[in-house]
């Protein structure tokens, strides 16, 4: 029974996860297909870049981190108090609640209801991990933006700020006895997040890397293995 609590709030997670809100809110408010330009990717960025609205891209950044938090908090609710013993450790709604964070993280990157081409993952990282550790969620996302302002390449603010997640929480599990699923969930965030920015850390070393504010090209799909930010 437990079992199918844990499949039941990943697949909450994923579906969650899937909902396109940067293709939505581009499509509702400026009538355009974010997918059709740039990198193709439906995350905050590519919206900026494509719309030019950083109102728009703002929401964008809200709706895909809620549905990340909404992710931990429902599957709490499903497993409530539950929980399964092996060998020395028992797990229950935290492990369920990383479960359906990453669920949904997975889901925003190959979503379900776009052909499985989704965002880089970012956001929606971001949003469980404020449900789930809001100190480490603060600290990334600290180093996040002050690493784009310093640089103006989104890119890299993106991947510092969830490497910094997870470089609080190694001291914070070790010292002050944080739960070790903490610290699964920013490891196997940051190894996503990094591979998800490959495309961009070749331009970052070739200096090719679009910054921020500049605008985005229109590409002609199906998008070439090398992509535009």
């Amino acid at each position: 029974m437990l079992i199918a609590k844990f499949v039941a709030a990943a697949a909450i997670g994923y579906l969650l996860g899937s909902i396109p809100f940067g293709a939505l809110v581009s499509k509702t408010c400026a009538r355009v297909d974010v997918r059709d330009y740039g990198s193709g990717k439906t995350g905050a960025t590519n919206v900026l870049r494509t719309v030019g609205s950083k109102k728009m891209a703002l929401l964008v950044v809200g709706l895909d981190m809620f549905k990340g938090a909404l992710a931990v908090i429902l599957a709490a609710l499903i497993v409530g108090k539950s929980y399964i013993v092996i060998g020395n450790f028992a797990f229950g709604a935290l492990l369920a609640q990383v479960i359906a964070a990453l669920a949904a993280v997975a889901g925003h990157i190959w979503p379900i209801f776009l052909r499985f081409r989704g965002g880089r993952g970012v956001s929606t990282f971001f949003g469980g991990l404020i449900a789930l550790c809001p100190v480490a969620a603060l600290f990334g996302g600290e180093i996040g933006i002050i690493s784009a302002g310093l640089t103006r390449f989104a890119s890299l603010g993106s991947m510092a700020g969830a490497v910094g997640t997870y470089a609080i929480l190694v001291p914070l599990t070790i010292m002050n006895g944080f739960s070790i699923e903490y610290l699964v969930y920013a490891l196997i965030g940051v190894i996503l997040i990094i591979l998800m920015h490959r495309d961009n850390i070749a331009r970052l070393i070739t200096g090719r890397e679009r910054k921020l504010g500049e605008k985005a090209d229109k590409v002609n799909p199906p998008l070439s293995t090398e992509t535009k930010v």
